[in-house]
């Protein structure tokens, strides 16, 4: 692309690219691969005839989102020979993300693992509708489908994530405070202290991805979680330190062994308590949050 630098499908695509990465994130939870679709949308992209196209904006996002599908359904296949649970790829976000709560939102793990269960087409409805307000007509375009089916399955899908995200909307300052609890009870070993932020039914879900030791399956309530986590820790030579970070929207915890990045552990909070803990360990998806600029708002 550098080339091209000056043209206007270039200067046209790079004013759209955070919208349009941020969509293709948001339908696959793969940063990876919504780089991957936007090279695809580039390609296409510089083959339109600016002149024949009425709304750049909106076809830039018709593109990305047919690619973004076409590239969801093989992930599909993907994720059910993966070892263990499987978790968005952690992406870093800027801080003025956070203080954008309807965004914040939008791209939170807790909220990104809610749209793993759409199908692909639900889950293109909901995130082009809900997420960037994108009207019924352009969603129809996108996903080959009239706007009264849109309208129809972006009400299924709306009561389907209603049905599961948190039930009310927690500010980064009480995330803030439950994770600097958390990460002294982590630090300290304290069983009582993580017994005190974690909630009664809090779940936790390890992704090692084949690669690093990781819980095969969630688990489920604050005395196993706060266990497994102690018992964990104690198991491990090396020292354990944590940072305090921005990850999908929301404050969260880079966790390092000896100084090297072992993971990112994000959380869901309903009051003040912790309802969900995301642990990331496979490396693959830790790849970005180590060296990438975080994602500003669009």
């Amino acid at each position: 692309m550098s080339d091209r630098t000056t043209d206007p499908a270039t200067e046209t695509f790079v004013a759209h690219r955070n919208l349009l990465f941020t969509v293709a994130y948001e339908m696959l939870g793969s940063a990876t691969d919504a780089e991957d679709v936007l090279q695809e949308t580039w390609l296409r992209w510089i083959e339109v005839d600016l002149a024949e196209v009425r709304d750049q904006r909106a076809y830039l996002v018709r593109i990305t989102t047919r690619q973004a599908l076409n590239r969801l359904r093989t992930m599909t296949r993907r994720k059910e020979a993966y070892v263990g649970p499987w978790l968005p790829e952690p992406m870093l976000t800027a801080p003025d993300v956070a203080e954008d709560v309807e965004l914040a939102e939008s791209v939170s793990m807790a909220l990104m693992l809610v749209l793993e269960t759409l199908s692909p087409t639900e889950r293109a409805v909901f995130v082009l509708r809900e997420a960037f307000d994108v009207g019924y007509d352009e969603i129809a375009a996108a996903v080959d489908k009239s706007p009264a089916a849109v309208r129809q399955i972006a009400h299924r899908a709306r009561r389907h994530v209603e049905a599961r995200r948190p039930r009310e909307t927690v500010s980064a300052s009480a995330t803030r405070a439950a994770l600097e609890s958390f990460r002294h009870a982590l630090e300290t070993g304290d069983l009582q202290g993580f017994l005190d932020v974690l909630a009664p039914e809090v779940v936790l879900v390890s992704d090692g991805g084949g690669i690093k030791q990781a819980a095969v399956r969630p688990i489920t309530g604050a005395d196993k979680v706060a266990r497994f986590i102690v018992g964990g820790a104690g198991k491990k030579a090396a020292t354990l330190t944590s940072d305090l970070t921005v990850v999908n929207g929301n404050p969260a915890l880079f966790l390092r062994l000896d100084g090297e990045l072992d993971g990112v552990m994000a959380v869901r909070l309903e009051g003040a308590r912790i309802t969900g803990l995301y642990y990331v360990r496979n490396p693959e998806k830790l790849t970005r949050v180590a060296s990438e600029t975080p994602l500003a708002r669009r």
